[in-house]
């Protein structure tokens, strides 16, 4: 079982404490059913990204998936192509969740990722996911750790697992330790972008997830859905330095 990475730093490590943060996170956003297919959330501390992260989650509240299928990009370990689990569970002071190890074996043996728990281990993009699933009650993913890759790479992956009865999440925050006012000039581009599905105009520098966030794009092109800004934020619209700020979005993509 991997166990938390990040929890005390990038959410609390106390259980109680974690499910009340994150309730007061969903519950500062209406709730709006728009049966989107995939959607783009941030991944940075709770403080700073989950308000906009909430505009995702407060969507999933009273849905159903038989998994969710979490793209990430990878912060700590070089990587070339998708890496996806061994290991059968992970966990966070919520408890457990069900790793689709059925899931990550099609991929590996389509030869479209590798099996490696390595780029996983450290890794904040998709641990900090789980407890937003946790509390609204899905128990079953699979974690795609995706380094330097084609769009299309990862777009054939997502055709082989964002089947039916699947809920496809991509982690990634936009730019990163700009000023305010070029933050938000940058960052509204990105999400121009992404509303028109034009994986092409995302740049080297306009997202840490720019792998997995291209290859969702060309993946959902040729489901031709439509795709809405939820939310637009930078980290000093949270409180946090104007000179030095990271930002993020919440997108979804309903058929």
């Amino acid at each position: 079982m991997r166990p938390p990475a990040v929890a005390g730093a990038f959410y609390s490590a106390d259980p109680g404490e974690l499910r009340r943060s994150v309730q007061t996170l969903l519950d500062s956003v209406p709730p709006e059913a728009d049966g989107a297919f995939a959607y783009v959330v941030p991944h940075a501390g709770y403080r700073w990204s989950g308000p906009t992260a909430a505009y995702v989650y407060s969507r999933l509240a009273g849905r159903e998936a038989d998994r969710v299928v979490i793209l990430g990009p990878a912060h700590r370990v070089p990587l070339r192509g998708a890496a996806v689990p061994m290991l059968e569970r992970w966990s966070t002071p919520l408890g457990e969740v069900e790793i689709d190890a059925e899931g990550a074996r099609e991929l590996v043996a389509a030869g479209l990722a590798v099996a490696d728990d390595e780029p996983h281990a450290l890794e904040h993009s998709l641990e900090v996911q789980l407890p937003f699933l946790q509390v609204l009650g899905f128990s079953r993913v699979l974690p795609v750790c995706v380094g330097a890759a084609d769009a299309r790479a990862v777009a054939a992956l997502l055709s082989v697992v964002a089947v039916p009865g699947s809920l496809v999440l991509c982690s990634t925050d936009l730019s990163h330790y700009l000023t305010q006012d070029e933050a938000r000039r940058v960052d509204e581009t990105t999400a121009d972008a992404i509303v028109r599905l034009e994986p092409e105009r995302i740049g080297e520098r306009a997202a840490c997830g720019r792998y997995p966030l291209r290859g969702l794009l060309e993946w959902a092109r040729d489901r031709r859905p439509t795709a809405r800004l939820l939310h637009l934020a930078t980290s000093a619209d949270e409180g946090g330095p104007a000179d030095r700020v990271v930002g993020y979005a919440a997108v979804s993509l309903t058929a």
